[in-house]
């Protein structure tokens, strides 16, 4: 039985009536979709949303300011009363570009967490459009072999994909959003047609560093997807260009009425909420930047967004459609690893986790990235073979990764780097507290696993007992195998010395 089926065993399945929630922390709203899973299907029960505008509190520095915090972790506590029944695994709190900005964002994690009752996952750019894109094609399924162009347009960030049925086949992130391009072309609130220029310019230009490869590719309908393009089509349709949709025609309309307001106080353009009118500006910046870039000539608008796909990306995870497993399949195949040293490192790995999870209370999700840094634990290798172990973690936590946060890219990488050699003091700095025990632990089951397939050899180990009580382990194995083996006993006996810079104690018993 392989890891996926084996945390499915420790994970209870979803039933009818299940309840499941996804929250994400926009740099302009932060969204709450809950859904109940009834025959195999997400039906949409409650949806919740508040104009936080975390972007606006962000400086130059990285750092948030109080008010804007506070504003952060009141919606935040709304939210956890809503989903305080719903278990913890059918939840996921996603963070996105504001988030990645911040200097120090476990200063703002730590309470938004305590505020939500539940864990808050960083996300890159390009998982945060994988998601939008599982979301947009589940709202809007697509027609079979075509592709489609879908750009949503954030506080902070742009992502703009291509993809295929519910596959994204090209992923951008660019750092221009509705509020982020507001503050930094019009943040004396003055609109101008200048200015206006200059702000499609330097825009445009960050489009154009992608621009050619996806017009090569080419789609068969382009979608706009959140709050910033609905919006826009709103405004379009209100002014009877369009019926909802935005088009090249309709777009230079709508930008020379709200350049008639002259400040953006004044902005008076149909079918625009009173909430968008401080950020409109920059939204619109943004797409007709698009649309010049990419050769748009409509795009229609969705309502499903991000959080639409996590939900669905829950369905996937931990089953046979875990976009995780792919993602680890293809870092195998493009770093070279033994396949066959990774398999018996990681069948050893299994072995002893689930000698110790019930002592140590660890779950379904431990067990999977036991599984995936053990079949990642020698990438570094295709750099160099001296101290492989850190530019292995190097890779892992650098790489954009389908279907992981940054978290759990650190969570991997943290253990790739101490599966050998010593434990730095550092090496778990990164991870949040609540995942710092099933780190350390996690860490010490896999250096037992690669030290004792040091060798390289298909022999299997007769014995392989583990006894856990707290931070102590007692590894029980046969005395006579370990005598054929000299130098792997000379390892053992080292071994417990390294292991306490994890905080356990490790005893080797051979009888």
């Amino acid at each position: 039985m392989d890891a996926l089926a084996r945390a499915g065993t420790l994970t209870s399945p979803l039933r009818d009536g299940d309840m499941l929630a996804a929250i994400d922390l926009g740099s302009n709203s932060f969204h709450m979709v809950v859904a109940t899973y009834t025959l195999g299907q997400l039906r949409i029960v409650d949806r919740l949303r508040e104009t936080v505008r975390l972007a606006e509190g962000l400086d130059g520095k990285g750092a948030l300011s109080a008010e804007v915090r506070q504003r952060a972790l009141t919606c935040l506590a709304r939210f956890g009363q809503r989903i305080r029944e719903i278990p913890p695994q059918r939840v996921r709190a996603l963070a996105t570009n504001t988030v990645r900005l911040l200097a120090a964002p476990q200063s703002f994690l730590v309470p938004a967490e305590t505020a939500l009752g539940h864990g808050i996952e960083v996300i890159s750019g390009r998982e945060e459009a994988r998601l939008i894109y599982l979301g947009v094609a589940h709202a809007q399924r697509p027609r079979p072999g075509s592709l489609r162009l879908v750009v949503d347009i954030g506080g902070g960030s742009t992502e703009c994909i291509i993809g295929r049925g519910f596959q994204a086949v090209e992923r951008e992130s660019l750092q221009v959003g509705c509020i982020a391009t507001t503050r930094r072309f019009f943040g004396n609130g003055k609109l101008s047609k200048k200015k206006w220029r200059e702000a499609v310019i330097e825009v445009g230009a960050e489009f154009q560093q992608f621009a050619n490869t996806y017009r090569a590719l080419g789609w068969n309908e382009a979608i706009g997807a959140s709050g910033t393009n609905k919006a826009i089509g709103e405004i379009c349709a209100a002014m009877k260009l369009t019926k909802g949709a935005v088009t090249a025609e309709a777009l230079p309309q709508v930008r020379d009425r709200l350049l008639q307001a002259g400040h953006i106080d004044d902005i008076d353009l149909p079918g625009l909420s009173a909430d968008r009118r401080p950020i409109i500006a920059g939204g619109i910046v943004v797409l007709e930047a698009a649309f010049a870039a990419l050769g748009l000539t409509r795009m229609a608008v969705s309502k499903a967004a991000m959080r639409e796909g996590v939900l669905y990306d829950m369905l996937g995870r931990g089953g046979e459609h875990d976009p995780r497993e792919a993602s680890i399949l293809a870092l195998t195949q493009r770093y070279g690893i033994d396949v066959a040293q990774a398999a018996r490192v990681e069948t050893t790995a299994i072995r002893l986790f689930e000698q110790a999870a019930p002592a140590w209370k660890l779950d379904s999700d431990d067990l999977l990235m036991l599984a995936w840094a053990a079949r990642l634990h020698e990438v570094g290798l295709v750099i160099a073979h001296s101290q492989y172990q850190v530019h292995g973690a190097y890779v892992i936590e650098h790489s954009d990764i389908a279907g992981f946060s940054r978290q759990e890219q650190q969570f991997l990488g943290a253990l790739v780097r101490t599966h050998r050699r010593r434990v730095p003091k550092s090496a778990f700095d990164a991870l949040p507290d609540r995942l710092l025990d099933s780190a350390r632990r996690s860490a010490a089951l896999l250096r037992i696993s690669a030290l004792l397939h040091r060798a390289r050899d298909a022999d299997e180990i007769p014995r392989l007992d583990l006894e856990v009580a707290g931070s102590r382990l007692i590894l029980r194995m046969d005395r006579r195998w370990l005598e054929m083996r000299p130098l792997l006993r000379a390892d053992l006996e080292s071994e417990p010395a390294d292991i306490a810079s994890l905080g356990l104690q490790l005893e080797i018993a051979a009888d």
